[in-house]
């Protein structure tokens, strides 16, 4: 069984095609998914389509794009909102230089502001980092100093300082079909030398289809390529390889439901 600890399934590219997107994806061996939140006003678009599946799960969080839009969101606020038994982690927040969407304090308010809420529940924070290594490590320094949390630098494609930073602390790395890309050999060479047990795959959809569907709207069932290509790179079968990344999903996310433990 696979996982896709990182899709958006609220988004406008999927509302006409949901139940064929979450068949697909069982019919592909993806055994859970996991839609992330974006904008912590809109939980409850998520929470009708994570109702709506026994095997869609999904995050509460403010992307740091939309950091100005929901500037002040407490971790207060947002730990009462992760008691619904379908909100299995925080975030997605962090920091984007890439994009001149969010101004820098405000994103980094409200990263701290998940984090804080992370670390009080217990759940994984799910950041997004882009263009922002250095500052994302002196943050995440920081505040493991104030006491631990749980977390994954998802879609990465940052450097190797700041992965083995993260990995140092204690947190995860997941990889989308990014590192199915040409153009991604650095990436892999990051991949293949992480800790087995610290790593996942997403798919990001609908963005970022892997190679073999690119171009393509993304979905979850295509975290299969991801994996084919992560495997391959380290060295180890499919087989393992989506053992491997799902028991990893499993231990981080753990207020999601192993499948044993469904009716």
């Amino acid at each position: 069984m696979l996982v896709d600890s990182h899709c958006h399934l609220d988004f406008p590219d999927f509302a006409e095609d949901l139940d064929g997107i979450v068949a697909r994806a069982a019919a592909s061996g993806v055994g859970r998914l996991v839609t992330i939140s974006t904008r912590v006003r809109r939980l409850g678009e998520l929470l009708a389509i994570a109702e709506r599946y026994e095997n869609v799960y999904c995050s509460v969080g403010t992307h740091p794009h939309h950091a100005d839009e929901e500037d002040g969101i407490s971790a207060d606020e947002l730990i009462a909102l992760t008691t619904h038994p379908k909100v299995v982690a925080l975030g997605e927040a962090g920091l984007d230089n890439f994009y001149d969407n969010g101004s820098p304090d405000a994103q980094e308010r409200g990263f701290r502001a998940h984090i804080a809420a992370a670390r009080a529940t217990g759940l994984p924070l799910v950041i997004h980092t882009r263009e922002a290594d250095a500052r994302c490590g002196e943050i995440l320094e920081e505040e493991i100093a104030k006491g631990p949390f749980r977390a994954v630098l998802h879609c990465y494609t940052g450097g190797r300082e700041l992965a083995m930073k993260a990995i140092d602390l204690g947190l995860h790395i997941s990889f989308t079909g990014i590192l199915t890309f040409k153009k991604s050999q650095a990436l892999r060479d990051l991949a293949a030398e992480l800790p087995a047990d610290r790593i996942m795959v997403e798919t990001d959809a609908p963005y970022l289809a892997p190679g073999k569907f690119r171009g393509k709207r993304n979905e979850p069932a295509y975290v299969v390529e991801t994996a084919k290509v992560l495997a391959e790179t380290r060295g180890v079968s499919l087989e393992e390889l989506a053992w491997q990344t799902t028991e990893t999903f499993f231990k981080l996310f753990a207020k999601v439901p192993r499948p044993t433990e469904t009716a």
